[in-house]
C-alpha cells in the first residue's frame, strides 16, 4: 500500500563498480518484511522524475544547507517542482559510533543530520542523503553502507520520522547510481524509483552531450515510477556558454532526466534562474504520460531530431545542432515523430514562450545556432 505522505528520504547509493544495491522494507514492528530484501515495485513514489539539489560540485559540505533551502523557497524554484535538498558525500564521521550507527562530521554538520533535515521539513520540501553500497565511500572519507544496510535505513529514517516503526512513511531507496557498466536501466526498476544510466558528468559540453548519449540507449526502460538518470544538471557552474546551458536542460527535459540542480542556489544567476525555472520545459518532463523522449533522426555527426510523446496527443520536438561552426536547417517531418501525415499541428517553442504564427502539416523545420537546440511542443488542430 502506498503512504499518504511517503517520507522525505532519499537514499542516493552509489554502486562500486562491482557492487550491487539492493532495497529493504521494514515492516510496521520494525523488522525485515518478507524475511528480508526485496523490490521496491509499485511504492507510489517517483511518478515523475525527481526535482530538487544536490550538494556534489557546489565548492564543499561547509556550506550551510539550510541556505540552500532557504534560497529555492526564496527563489521560486522550489515553486517550480525543485523540493529535495539532497546532501551528497562526506557528511559523516570516518568510522561508526560503537552501536555501528553512522554519525554526522561534527566539523560540517555541527548540529546533526536530524536538525537539517527538520529545517529542510520546515520549508516545504524533502531531505536527501547519501551512501554507498561499498565499504567505503567514492570519497573514501566516510563508511558505506555495505553490510549494514537495514541499520543505516532505520538511521535515516530516524532522522526525519518520530516514529521509525510507522511503515507507511518509510520508503528509503529512490535513486541508484551506478558507474560501472552494469546496465542498471534493465533492472533497476525492481529496486528503486530512478537510476544511473552514465558515469559522472562534467561541467563541458562533451561531457554533457556523451551522457546523454548514453542515457539515450535506454529510453524503453523509462516510465513512471522508474527513470533513467544521466546524472546531475551542470547548469551554472560555469563550464558551459549560456547556449549550451540551454541545450543540456532542453535535453534532460525530453529525456524525463531527474532535474536534479548541481549549482550553488544560494548565489545563483539571473540566467540560470531563468533556465532552471522555465515552466514551459518543465511541463514536458513532469508530463503524466511519462514517455522519455529519444533521439529518433540524426541526419549526420552535427543534426538531430529528438521526440518524445505527451499527455493529449501533443508532441514535444527538440531540433538540436550539435556543431560548433554554422547554424544549420533541422526538418522533423511526421513520419520521424510518430504523426500521421495528414495531422496538422500548432507548434509553441518553449524557450520563445510563443506560438508559431504558422500551422504545420507533413514536416516542421527551423534554423538553428551552433550548440544550440529549438525545443517545441506541437499540438493537434
Amino acid at each position: 500500500m502506498a503512504p499518504k505522505n511517503p517520507i522525505a528520504v532519499v537514499v542516493l547509493l552509489l554502486l562500486a563498480r562491482s557492487c550491487l544495491a539492493v532495497a529493504t522494507d521494514v515492516t510496521a514492528d520494525g523488522k525485515n518484511g518478507g524475511g528480508g530484501r526485496r523490490a521496491l515495485v509499485a511504492n507510489g513514489l517517483g511518478l515523475t522524475p525527481q526535482m530538487g539539489f544536490v550538494s556534489d560540485k557546489t565548492s564543499n559540505l561547509l556550506i550551510d544547507r539550510r541556505k540552500t533551502a532557504d534560497a529555492l523557497a526564496t527563489t521560486g524554484l522550489a515553486e517550480a517542482g525543485y523540493i529535495y535538498v539532497n546532501v551528497d558525500d562526506c557528511w559523516a564521521d570516518g568510522k561508526r559510533d560503537n552501536q555501528g550507527h553512522m554519525v554526522a562530521n561534527p566539523r560540517t554538520f555541527p548540529s546533526g543530520i536530524k536538525a537539517l533535515a527538520d529545517y529542510v521539513h520546515s520549508k516545504g520540501l524533502k531531505f536527501g542523503i547519501y551512501s554507498s553500497a561499498g565499504i567505503l565511500t567514492c570519497s573514501k572519507k566516510m563508511p558505506g553502507s555495505l553490510g549494514h544496510e537495514d541499520t543505516d535505513a532505520k538511521t535515516f529514517a530516524s532522522w526525519v520520522s518520530e516514529d521509525v516503526s510507522r511503515s507507511s512513511e518509510y520508503w528509503t531507496l529512490d535513486l541508484l547510481l551506478t558507474l560501472g557498466n552494469m546496465d542498471v536501466a534493465k533492472w533497476g526498476g525492481l529496486y528503486g524509483n530512478s537510476w544511473r544510466t552514465t558515469g559522472d558528468i562534467n561541467d563541458t559540453w562533451i561531457s554533457m552531450m556523451d551522457n546523454i548519449d548514453k542515457n539515450d540507449a535506454f529510453a524503453q526502460y523509462a516510465k513512471p515510477g522508474g527513470w533513467n538518470d544521466p546524472d546531475m544538471l551542470e547548469v551554472g557552474n560555469g563550464g558551459m556558454t549560456y547556449n549550451e546551458y540551454v541545450v543540456h536542460f532542453s535535453l534532460w527535459v525530453i529525456a524525463k532526466g531527474p532535474l536534479i540542480i548541481g549549482c550553488d542556489v544560494t548565489s545563483i544567476s539571473k540566467e540560470t534562474l531563468g533556465i532552471l525555472s522555465n515552466s514551459e520545459a518543465i511541463a514536458i518532463n513532469q508530463d503524466k504520460l511519462g514517455v522519455q523522449g529519444k533521439k529518433v533522426r540524426k541526419y549526420d555527426d552535427e543534426i538531430e531530431v529528438w521526440a518524445g510523446q505527451l499527455t493529449r496527443q501533443r508532441k514535444a520536438v527538440l531540433l538540436l545542432n550539435r556543431g560548433a561552426a554554422c547554424s544549420r536547417l533541422i526538418t522533423a517531418t511526421w513520419l520521424d515523430l510518430g504523426i500521421q501525415l495528414s495531422v496538422t499541428v500548432e507548434a509553441r517553442d518553449v524557450w520563445k514562450h510563443e506560438t508559431l504564427p504558422d500551422k504545420f502539416t507533413g514536416s516542421l523545420t527551423a534554423m538553428v545556432e551552433p550548440h544550440w537546440c529549438k525545443l517545441f511542443v506541437l499540438t493537434p488542430v
